[in-house]
């Protein structure tokens, strides 16, 4: 009887905590992926949104991923059409053996020209020359890349040169080379020229028929088996102290995915394919607008400013503003925090910032706005400071009740799990119950077999025999019987 109660309870209780299993997994993050690298990331290219992570703020060295750095840089300070003309140092300051595009000195080419063998050919004098052209010298370009690096928000990052050939103050984290990621994903010129599948160099000293160059990137070229659907573009990188390093930009059904990998061995395409395959297999991009439903339109007759509501376009989220979910998450998992402190690149009309988490993960963000009042003339700067003042005040009033009213309480939540918590409870003690019964019931049966026994003994040894007698005779044959079956011991033998 024990033994059946021991093996019911432990059914029940194994059936009884599945259910919390299953809340936890589905209002949980996504999991099941690794790679083999030592660091390695895939991030949502619009939101930001962290999908997976190894060793994120890990340094590494990045090898000639670096040159997405420096195609960003020269972008922002010069023109395609310059001419940059190709010095002594730049051609020959570079390690012997390391990839080149054949260039010579005294060669010139037009900054396009030289983004192209930058990006496809990942070029080392090319990338010599053209920071000698925006900066003077690779110096000068380093602390420029530095300096740029910090305002796109990397942390772990510290560059040396426009290449990535090795040099001890040149690394970079995984988290960091997707923020660059992201920014050169931005630019469309930059993405242009980086998703090409082949570009011809024009004439130069050892190229006098010209050269044409191809992608390293194996996931663009569709007769790779590393081919992968949906690659727009990237960077390869390899040195003998970085390992090998890759870049990947990707896009399907409207979302883009940004894949780093640093300090590989040979697994770097497997590892991107896994990070790829599980961001869109798990995630999906939602602009903040169709998923928020709470910062809706002003149409009142409140006045905001000293204008009447109904004249402005209303309070509402920016169309711009995005949000990563998991697929199979539960959305009300998601929280919301507003702030007014809003970051240099906010847009003009924007009066607060709604950022949205999951946990603590960031998943994206979006601003408030006001934009134009009934006529569509653009409100005043000092008038969408003074909105967002009136709306500070207005959110800190809502939060305090008035003067001798109840504050409205919000209604008592108890967690699906607690229920679960509270049946196991419940059945256990049932079975508890159960159990004292069925013991009880023996106990009383037990007694009424031995009440029964003595009276029939009483009656097999006749009248005037008392229970004291029966309980006495009872305790000898006892005794005799112990001592009976006790083994009896040999003496020793003599010798």
């Amino acid at each position: 009887m024990k033994r059946f109660l021991s093996v019911l309870l432990c059914v029940i209780l194994s059936f009884g905590l599945l259910p919390v299993r299953n809340v936890l997994a589905d209002g949980g993050w996504p999991e099941g992926v690794s790679i083999e690298a030592e660091g390695g990331i895939v991030v949502d290219a619009e939101t930001g949104a962290i999908l997976y992570g190894k060793n994120i703020h890990n340094t590494y060295y990045p090898a000639s991923i670096t040159k997405i750095l420096t195609a960003l840089i020269v972008l922002e300070n010069c023109s395609l059409d310059e001419t940059v003309t190709f010095s002594h140092e730049a051609v020959y300051n570079v390690e012997s053996g390391s990839t080149s595009a054949g260039l010579d000195e005294g060669d010139m080419l037009s900054v396009r020209d030289c983004l192209y063998a930058l990006l496809l050919k990942s070029a080392n004098e090319v990338a010599n020359a053209l920071a000698e052209h925006v900066a003077g010298s690779n110096d000068n370009f380093a602390a420029m890349m530095n300096e740029k690096a910090r305002s796109l928000g990397c942390v772990d990052s510290h560059f040396a040169n426009p290449s990535g050939l090795n040099n001890e103050q040149h690394y970079t984290s995984a988290y960091d080379m997707a923020l660059i990621g992201r920014a050169a994903l931005k630019n469309e010129t930059l993405m242009k020229i980086d998703s090409t599948l082949y570009y011809d160099l024009p004439v130069t000293k050892r190229n006098p028929e010209g050269a044409r160059i191809y992608p390293g990137h194996k996931m663009l070229k569709k007769n790779m088996p590393e081919y992968y659907e949906g690659c727009i573009g990237g960077k390869t990188g390899y040195t003998s102290l970085a390992g090998n390093t890759l870049v990947t930009f990707a896009e399907r059904d409207g979302m883009r995915l940004v894949a780093v990998v640093l300090n590989g061995h040979s697994s770097h395409y497997r590892d991107t394919k896994a990070l790829l395959d599980f961001g869109f297999k798990n995630f999906q991009t939602v602009k903040a607008a169709d998923f928020d439903s709470v910062y809706t339109p002003v149409e009142n007759d409140m006045l905001i400013a000293g204008l009447p509501a109904a004249q402005l376009s209303g309070l509402q989220l920016d169309s711009a503003g995005a949000l990563t979910l998991p697929r199979s998450g539960d959305p009300s998992s998601v929280t919301s925090q507003l702030t007014y402190e809003l970051p240099a690149d906010a847009p003009p009309e924007a009066i607060a910032r709604i950022d949205y988490l999951w946990g603590e993960r960031a998943l994206g963000c979006a601003y408030l706005t006001v934009n134009t009042v009934g006529d569509g003339t653009a409100l005043p700067s000092s008038m969408l400071t003074e909105i967002q003042d009136l709306t500070l005040a207005s959110q800190q009033e809502s939060t305090e009740a008035p003067a001798g009213t109840e504050p409205e309480r919000a209604p008592f939540y108890i967690p699906p799990v607690v229920f679960v918590v509270l049946g196991i409870i419940a059945v256990l003690g049932a079975l508890f119950a159960l159990f004292v019964l069925v013991r009880s019931y023996q106990e009383k049966k037990e007694a009424e077999a031995r009440m029964r026994r003595r009276q029939k003994r009483m009656a097999r040894m006749g009248d005037g025999v008392s229970v004291v007698d029966i309980d006495l005779e009872m305790e000898r044959r006892r005794n005799y019987y112990t001592a009976k079956k006790q083994p009896h011991r040999r003496r020793p033998k003599r010798r």
